[in-house]
């Protein structure tokens, strides 16, 4: 099974969870998240497959998000914008995203990659 990795190197949560995918011998594709950021149309799969709110998508702690006021955007503004809003930078978007192509994880919580593969294995 192929998993694609979204992720921007210099994030801690991001080397956290590629530390964890390499300790259970995961291989992954990896795509910088600020040099190759995902298409308005793959952001759209991937929230469409996540299953969560295209405001998870953010990545509300960068500054890049507090610079352009997105907190009161993200409430107000419409999919098709929200989504035009990541897809113009990278550094918008919540990271590690970790897909399969059917399944779509959201940044990093160890328990959250350890139920995707135990459900993988079934």
């Amino acid at each position: 099974m192929a998993f694609t990795f979204y992720w921007y190197p210099k994030c801690g949560t991001c080397r956290k969870a590629k530390k964890w995918l390499e300790e259970h011998g995961i291989s992954v594709h990896e795509v910088h998240i600020v040099e190759n950021p995902p298409t308005r149309e793959e952001l759209g799969e991937l929230y469409r497959k996540s299953g969560l709110e295209l405001k998870k998508f953010f990545n509300t702690s960068g500054m890049k998000y507090r610079e352009l006021g997105m907190k009161d955007k993200v409430n107000t503004a419409s999919e098709s914008e929200l989504l035009d809003l990541l897809a113009s930078d990278g550094m918008l978007i919540k990271r590690p995203i970790l897909t399969d192509g059917e399944n779509v994880i959201v940044g990093f919580k160890e328990e959250e990659y350890e139920k995707f593969f135990s459900a993988l294995k079934r």
